[in-house]
């Protein structure tokens, strides 16, 4: 490797941690606040001469990680109590030790497991027995002094949250367009491999998409945090509207990245059993990519999906049953797909279920039915091959 390409790696991967820091920056601002004003409240407004647990709380209320803070924080008081209340009792009459310690652990965490208790309040318990014995024995300072400044940290945490948020839009922006894209890339994949009848391209776009799961977990945790900054922060009370079209289409999105998995394999099927490829259906699926970069970016502008909506009952109107009956089995499949994911993407900009199978063109046009149904069975699921 050449020096300019370490050069250049170096320049990269800085860059790449910069650009991580800065998006945590908010988040560092608020539990370095939050720990500092913590402890001055405890100590000097107060008055307690060693408040350990104040700032800790403050962080842990907050986190850097961010959602529930309400619940959090009120674990983190009882997480504290229990520990401390255990921890002062036993060390006070056992004295300090190695066996000492591992018993006021297992009994605070115990306690706290028999209180039907949350991970945070079971770890909190165990965090503060363990510094109850070592570091702050129960002659240093009380334990109701050590429960004050628990709820001194939370509370704190909570205003500056409050009045120092992040912008409940910013990561909503990022995981929407990694969770779009990944859509976009995979439909796109697929119209290549079947244009070219290429089953190997077909099955490096289903390995790829099957990845995308943990995008969408992720923008499902992101639009949780934002709802949370966006209903408790006042100055983040204007980004309601905007994250409301990302949560009308989170669960409509899912479901078109399965449908659209689901659609690779019977792509990939159909191209290993040489079914011939109709003309129209590989430009569909380009459409339909087309339309989920669209979505992608009206969600980013913070405008309503209209244009989204026009553009997929464009695709919907041309699925018709004749489309379907010239077709093989695994081709019929993928066209039906092709129907539900139009479904799924009408539904993304707002549209009820019925309103989005009223786009589409009959299967049964004898039967006088306008809203005939998609395969729901393997629609809805992701079962393996």
């Amino acid at each position: 490797m050449s020096q300019n390409d370490s050069v250049q790696r170096f320049r990269q991967e800085l860059l790449r941690r910069t650009q991580r820091l800065l998006r945590t920056g908010i988040p560092i601002v608020q539990c370095a606040i939050s720990a500092g004003l913590a402890w001055l409240i405890a100590r000097h407004v107060v008055g307690h001469p060693e408040p350990f647990f104040a700032p800790i709380a403050g962080v842990i209320a907050l986190g850097i990680s961010l959602g529930q803070r309400l619940r959090r924080a009120a674990e983190l008081v009882v997480g504290v109590s229990v520990g401390v209340g255990i921890g002062d009792v036993l060390i006070s009459v056992i004295g300090t030790g190695p066996w000492q310690i591992a018993l006021v652990v297992a009994l605070a965490m115990s306690a706290a497991v028999l209180l039907d208790a949350g991970g945070v309040i079971v770890m909190q318990a165990a965090s503060s027995s363990v510094l109850v014995a070592t570091l702050l024995p129960p002659a240093t300072m009380g334990g109701l002094n050590r429960m004050v400044d628990a709820a001194i940290g939370g509370v704190v945490g909570l205003i500056v949250a409050a009045l120092l948020p992040q912008n409940p839009l910013a990561v909503a922006h990022r995981y929407g367009r990694t969770v779009l894209g990944s859509l976009a890339d995979a439909l796109r994949g697929i119209s290549a491999a079947m244009a070219g009848e290429d089953s190997a391209a077909a099955s490096d776009v289903l390995v790829a998409a099957r990845k995308s799961h943990r995008s969408v977990e992720e923008l499902r945790s992101a639009l949780t945090t934002g709802d949370e900054i966006a209903r408790y922060a006042p100055i983040r009370w204007r980004n309601r509207g905007e994250l409301e079209h990302y949560q009308t289409a989170a669960t409509p999105v899912d479901r078109a990245l399965r449908n659209t998995r689901v659609l690779a394999r019977r792509a990939l099927a159909a191209l290993r059993d040489e079914e011939p490829v109709p003309d129209p259906v590989p430009g569909m699926l380009e459409e339909l990519a087309g339309v989920v970069v669209l979505l992608r970016d009206e969600l980013a502008d913070g405008s309503e999906p209209l244009r989204t909506r026009e553009a997929a009952r464009s695709v919907a109107r041309r699925t018709t049953v004749r489309l379907v009956s010239e077709t093989d089995f695994s081709m019929q499949v993928v066209v039906l797909q092709i129907r539900s994911i139009t479904v799924d993407l009408l539904q993304a900009t707002g549209l009820s279920r019925s309103e989005a199978l009223a786009s589409l063109p009959s299967l049964h046009p004898d039967s006088g039915d306008d809203s005939a149904e998609t395969p729901s069975d393997q629609s809805r699921s992701d079962p393996p091959e």
